[in-house]
């Protein structure tokens, strides 16, 4: 009877040792969400609800952290010197993913929102979208499903291509910008990679997140003219780290004083990060893995390795620079 009682107890000091280790100096961000996949996937995640949870709360936190360590002149100038290419790749990306939606047959509106996280960023893009375009609660799970694995994986193999491609610090900070959907899997890959990869990608990632605002105003109108929104639709949510990021990098930047303390408080931010991960991946339990069909999953890998063989390619021609 007690070996019984104490069994569901493993699980829980698992979870907490993991998140202990995930704060420690010496744990990469990989190693983190992988941890997070094995304990879902083995022993299970007995908090579920509560990790979901706080990760939703952290990450947005772990993102403005990070802007005490950057310089708001470089964020301003990435967004300014890739506004043409953004939003051509961004035009060219829906474009893409709804023919593969269409030619694979993916049903309903899970096509679309595969498409709008692969082409800004993931999950954010997902959750703006989605109440706009009046998507049921299985297509939702779905996308988030499909771009998750898809996140996870990117993280562990990003850095070891990037090395495999010569790509320097500020190239993979780019390409992993432009490659991976979410911004905690751009910002981890890049974080380990190096501190200017980890720069870049930031930037790059953010400036790009931008576009959820003037894309889900698109889907609105487009919506809007099809048919009326219900009243009790959920609202849009807004993306309330970006502007919290500019404003800590604004502090930072015009504040001298404030760049030593800043420097500490992103060092807090990044194993902040590295936590979320581990939380991330702990939701990657049995349940996610089936809800993700084969026909979503296919269009979303398609489309992704297709995104990212050109942007590497790009990259690597020179066509696409920081500026």
């Amino acid at each position: 009877m007690a070996s019984s009682a104490s069994a569901p107890r493993i699980p829980a000091a698992l979870l907490i040792l993991g998140g202990l280790l995930a704060l420690a100096p010496f744990t990469p961000a990989a190693a983190a969400l992988v941890g997070g996949a094995l304990l879902a996937l083995t022993v299970g995640n007995p908090a579920q609800a509560f990790t979901r949870q706080w990760t939703h709360r952290l990450l947005p936190l772990a993102v403005v952290g990070l802007g005490a360590d950057m310089n708001l002149k470089a964020v301003a100038r990435a967004g300014l010197h890739g506004l043409g290419y953004t939003a051509l790749s961004i035009v060219l990306v829906l474009a893409l993913g709804w023919w593969l939606a269409r030619w694979m047959k993916v049903a309903g509106d899970t096509g679309l929102l595969i498409s709008v996280g692969t082409a800004i960023c993931g999950g954010s893009a997902i959750a703006a979208v989605a109440p706009v375009l009046r998507a049921k609660e299985h297509e939702i799970s779905v996308a988030l499903a499909t771009v998750f694995l898809l996140n996870a994986v990117a993280l562990v193999i990003f850095p070891p291509l990037g090395h495999a491609a010569r790509l320097g610090q500020e190239a993979f900070g780019l390409w992993s910008a432009l490659a991976i959907h979410d911004t905690s899997s751009v910002v981890g890959a890049g974080l380990a990679y190096g501190p200017r990869a980890l720069e870049v990608a930031t930037t790059v990632k953010l400036a790009r997140a931008l576009w959820i605002v003037p894309l889900t105003m698109a889907i609105g109108w487009w919506v809007a003219r099809q048919a009326t929104v219900s009243a009790d639709a959920p609202p849009v949510k807004k993306p309330w780290f970006i502007a919290g990021f500019l404003v800590v990098a604004a502090l930072v930047t015009f504040a001298p004083a404030l760049q030593a303390p800043g420097h500490l408080v992103a060092v807090a931010a990044r194993r902040l990060l590295v936590l979320t991960l581990f939380l991330i991946g702990a939701g990657l339990g049995r349940e996610a893995l089936r809800s993700v069909g084969l026909r979503p999953f296919l269009q979303g890998l398609v489309l992704w390795l297709i995104v990212g063989a050109l942007g590497l390619g790009a990259v690597k021609a020179g066509l696409l620079t920081v500026g």
